[in-house]
């Protein structure tokens, strides 16, 4: 009986490899398990009785607001042509190098991940956008695939990311439970804020490595007259284009440093700047405006609806006695801390291949957050260490989610080889940031005590 809960995770697993939807797989196989457990008296049903607060929990959460906001934020942007007009203003910015349109697309991405915090929104629209001009001069398709790609998974890690928002509520209840369970009862919190500040420098780390490696490496055949004869554009029109976003990013992550506004309203901020700003841009109107609340709606429903499923998991995983289980083995693994972390990495960099960064954070990270923080980790460090690895793993062949958004709008004429070898030496980039965070977790817990004090 005790290896119940790990044989209903493998289950799971095992139904999300044949295709059934997620947030369904989590609650059936947990309510097939349950009754199996009732039918042969091993499993207490009290612990079904404690769904409706769970779900009721996750409707009063306010910072889980923060969430509809912020993909409405990231919808609008995206629909409103911005990052077409930034990707434009950028190259003639850095026209003069000979890498420029790679940057060009390295810094854009950044800024259209940080807007929008969605993965699959940013890969996509950078493919469509920047693939056939980074061919056109010279690039090579697995250069070119490999950037597009990595970048596109920086709205992992760049604040304000809905991964960090999801992770930071998870952990703030994890850190309690830890807490509690060292006896505890006044127990201290960490917040959406927290993880937004201790992600903002190896964020910019980061985009800071990957830009060292496109200037040194990645050069396109063509020459560099060549490469920047078409891109023209005048100061006030690199203004009009690289200002408003920059002003929005600064807007929303500014008042979260600043103390004045929590994630939740900052993320209200960023609604309202994104619809602000495509007015100006005459790109709002009444038909854009549906279709914006309808992805809103439909992403939205899909994250809450997961939601219920991987509390409903959780709580049978727990009336098995899981917990206890990992646990006990994390206690009695030789390295202690160490390994018990190493494992955990190592599980959420495999689950990365067949489950989104949603169902991860709701299934995982509450059975081994508190277990975990109870050993003493630091709840930040560990949120943006798992950011940075779910990253990873959505960049690793052959089932990185990011290679499959690219290969969706990639020409067939670039083979799957190529976006394949592109993304290697991004990868290694960032297990180098994994291995610096491991070495040095001040990288992301010397700005929030800063801050935060």
């Amino acid at each position: 009986m005790e290896w119940l809960p790990l044989l209903m995770f493998v289950c799971v697993c095992l139904m999300l490899l044949l295709g059934y939807p997620v947030a369904l797989t989590l609650s059936g196989t947990a309510l097939l398990f349950a009754g199996l457990g009732v039918a042969g008296g091993h499993f207490d049903n009290a612990y079904l009785h404690a769904l409706p607060n769970r779900v009721f929990g996750v409707m009063e959460n306010t910072t889980l607001i923060a969430v509809p906001l912020f993909v409405l934020m990231g919808v609008m942007l995206e629909k409103s042509r911005l990052a077409e007009e930034l990707l434009g203003a950028m190259a003639a910015l850095l026209g003069g190098l000979r890498s420029g349109l790679a940057l060009s697309v390295l810094l854009v991405g950044a800024l259209l991940a940080a807007s929008t915090g969605i993965v699959g929104a940013t890969v996509v629209t950078m493919g469509l956008m920047s693939l056939p001009s980074l061919r056109a001069r010279g690039y090579s398709d697995s250069a070119a695939t490999g950037m597009i790609c990595a970048t596109g998974t920086l709205g992992q890690i760049i604040p304000p990311s809905i991964a960090l928002v999801l992770l930071g509520d998870i952990l703030s209840t994890s850190y309690q439970q830890a807490q509690l369970s060292m006896g505890i009862f006044n127990p201290k919190t960490v917040s959406v804020g927290d993880l937004f500040v201790g992600a903002l420098l190896p964020g910019l780390l980061l985009v800071l490595l990957y830009a060292l490696y496109l200037l040194v490496w990645v050069r396109p055949v063509m020459p560099r007259d060549a490469a920047t004869a078409t891109i023209t554009v005048s100061r006030w029109q690199l203004l009009q284009t690289l200002v408003p976003p920059v002003l929005l990013i600064v807007a929303v992550l500014g008042s979260i440093l600043a103390g004045a506004a929590t994630p939740t309203e900052a993320a209200g901020v960023g609604a309202v700047g994104a619809m602000l700003l495509a007015l100006c841009k005459r790109q709002l109107n009444l038909t854009r405006l549906r279709e914006v609340l309808r992805s809103t709606v439909e992403v939205t429903s899909m994250v809450f609806l997961i939601l219920i499923g991987a509390a409903l998991f959780s709580l049978v995983f727990r009336g098995f006695g899981g917990e206890e289980l990992v646990s006990d083995y994390f206690h009695s693994m030789p390295g202690g801390t160490t390994s018990a972390l190493l494992v955990v990495m190592v599980v959420i960099f495999l689950l990365g291949f067949i489950l989104d960064f949603i169902e991860i954070t709701y299934v995982v990270i509450p059975i081994v957050g508190p277990i975990l923080l109870a050993m003493g980790v630091d709840p930040v460090w560990l949120g943006v260490m798992v950011a940075i690895n779910l990253q990873t793993s959505f960049l690793t062949p052959p089932f990185g989610f990011a290679l499959f958004y690219l290969r969706g709008v990639a020409p067939a004429a670039i083979p799957t080889a190529a976006i394949y070898r592109g993304v290697l030496p991004f990868i290694a980039i960032q297990l180098l940031l994994l291995a610096l965070l491991a070495v040095w977790p001040q990288l992301a817990t010397w700005l929030p005590d800063k801050v935060y004090g």
